[in-house]
């Protein structure tokens, strides 16, 4: 729920999530984009150190192309636990149209450690001309089920308000630990667009008790991750989303985008939450 009142916002702790890499676009887009584990892990240890807490993983080959192969995923994790310190490990489990069910979920219950979340995504969203990312109730019931029986709490990914039933039907099923933990995403293709007024809409209808965070792709990074710091909620940034610092200016790293958003959060007088803050923050 947004603030109202603003009775503890002085001491309400910011999140910052950071999503490195992404399944889209790549080096071509931005040569700065980390492909490769070490190579996301070096990027991420600034990120950490500058204020993220939480890390969005996707993977790529050799060749940079997306994979949900378990072994890469691995490869990342161990990578991740060598550079950082004790940044919180987020798994996608995107993919929908191009991968199987089981193959979206299977590095999260098949790599060592687990990661401490991963996402689910509440319903379909259009990619271009021909794909879409189907994502059935059963399937999420399924992954709800199996994340919680692995001890990994899901991040709720949601497109658009239309999809905030689905996320009520898993905690009527009992599949969801309070507090919830859930992403709105704003500027996708069929998904909601960007703006002030649709995310005070956007989150005052998710399901209470919960901590959201917001995201937006490209141009709309900026402006609605600061409009979520001024309602008390958590933002998420990288590269994933947006490759870009500012107009026509590509960005050097994930770190830069960290920096200016923990930079905008103490003129806003929002404290950085560290990583164990934001474990206690979520229940993890």
């Amino acid at each position: 729920m947004p603030y109202r009142g603003y009775s503890d916002y002085f001491e309400k702790k910011l999140v910052i999530s950071v999503a490195t890499t992404g399944g889209h676009q790549g080096k071509e887009a931005n040569p700065n984009l980390p492909e490769q584990p070490e190579e996301i892990a070096q990027d991420l240890a600034e990120c950490e150190e500058a204020g993220a807490s939480i890390v969005h993983i996707h993977a790529r080959d050799e060749d940079g192309d997306g994979t949900k192969d378990v072994a890469r995923f691995q490869e990342i994790r161990d990578c991740i636990d060598e550079y950082c310190d004790d940044i919180i490990v987020n798994f996608t489990t995107g993919g929908g149209g191009i991968y199987s069910r089981e193959e979206r979920i299977a590095p999260i219950l098949e790599t060592e450690p687990r990661p401490e979340l991963a996402t689910i995504d509440l319903g379909p969203i259009n990619f271009g001309q021909t794909r879409t990312a189907v994502n059935t109730r059963e399937q999420n019931e399924e992954y709800a089920e199996r994340m919680r029986d692995a001890g990994v709490k899901p991040e709720l990914e949601l497109f658009n308000p239309g999809q905030i039933p689905e996320a009520d039907h898993l905690i009527e099923e009992g599949l969801l630990d309070a507090p919830y933990w859930a992403t709105v995403i704003f500027g996708m293709q069929n998904g909601m667009p960007p703006g002030p007024r649709n995310l005070i809409n956007f989150v005052d209808n998710l399901p209470d008790p919960v901590e959201w965070q917001a995201l937006a792709v490209g141009k709309h990074q900026l402006p609605m991750t600061t409009a979520a710091i001024t309602m008390g909620g958590h933002v998420r940034v990288g590269m994933e989303d947006n490759i870009y610092y500012r107009k026509g200016e590509l960005a050097e790293s994930n770190a830069q985008l960290v920096r200016r958003t923990a930079r905008i959060a103490e003129e806003l007088e929002r404290p950085i939450a560290t990583p164990a803050e934001a474990r206690e923050m979520l229940g993890l």
